[in-house]
């Protein structure tokens, strides 16, 4: 009586593991990277950062990003942090945590000149330049312990505040191999998403206070009415 039920308990299960897996890959995957010119040469840093569109069956969800900021160790004590949110001009520059969604899109979208389809992202290749209004917002950390030290960091005139010989480089994205959550441990099986700010700015792991305190201090609009710790990260 029981081996007859194991075939369709079996195949119950593997269409469970499949829903799952449907519903939980990320669209597409991108490598963010950051590079500033030193006296002492460039310095760089990425993150891989996973886009998450809504599969789910209520549709009550949103597209969504799992990742963390990028941290640049510029050397002296120096850094450089491209968090997860933009300024939203129109808005009296307020924060917005919307855009980072579709920082690769518009990226490739712009680089080929053309326009790129949501849907057909995980198969593009190379490397394409991220660029104005594209650019997340910018930070450094005079101390990064304490988050009241944040100071904004124009992408035009990253030396008023980094120092003489510091200048942004640019920013890129890369689009990365998917792999099959929750299987994506790299290689051939996908990229990771990047951890590690936590590590960088450790108040990151005490809630939303500390990041709203660098967010105003850096002279953003609006950090208590969002939760300021998804500009730092995001599961």
């Amino acid at each position: 009586m029981v081996l007859k039920w194991i075939g369709p308990l079996a195949l119950l299960a593997a269409l469970v593991i499949g829903d799952q897996i449907r519903i939980n890959r990320p669209g597409h995957k991108y490598r963010l990277s950051v590079e500033v010119e030193t006296p002492d040469g460039v310095k760089s840093a990425s993150g891989v950062l996973a886009v998450h569109p809504d599969r789910g069956y209520s549709r009550g969800g949103q597209t969504r990003t799992a990742g963390d900021a990028v941290y640049v160790d510029l050397g002296g004590g120096k850094n450089l942090v491209a968090l997860l949110a933009h300024v939203d001009k129109a808005v009296d520059k307020a924060i917005d945590l919307d855009d980072i969604n579709y920082v690769a899109l518009r990226a490739y979208t712009a680089a080929k000149g053309g326009r790129v389809s949501f849907n057909e992202m995980s198969k593009q290749t190379g490397v394409v330049p991220v660029t104005g209004k594209l650019v997340p917002v910018l930070v450094t950390f005079a101390d990064p312990a304490d988050p009241a030290s944040a100071r904004a960091v124009s992408p035009d005139d990253s030396e008023a505040a980094l120092g003489n010989g510091f200048r942004l480089h640019g920013l890129t994205a890369e689009v990365v191999p998917n792999g099959y959550w929750p299987l994506d441990f790299g290689g051939s099986l996908g990229e990771p998403v990047t951890r590690g700010i936590r590590a960088r700015l450790p108040w990151g792991a005490s809630g939303s206070a500390p990041a709203a305190s660098a967010l105003r201090a850096a002279g953003l609009p609006g950090a208590d009415s969002i939760d300021a710790g998804a500009a730092f990260t995001r599961k």
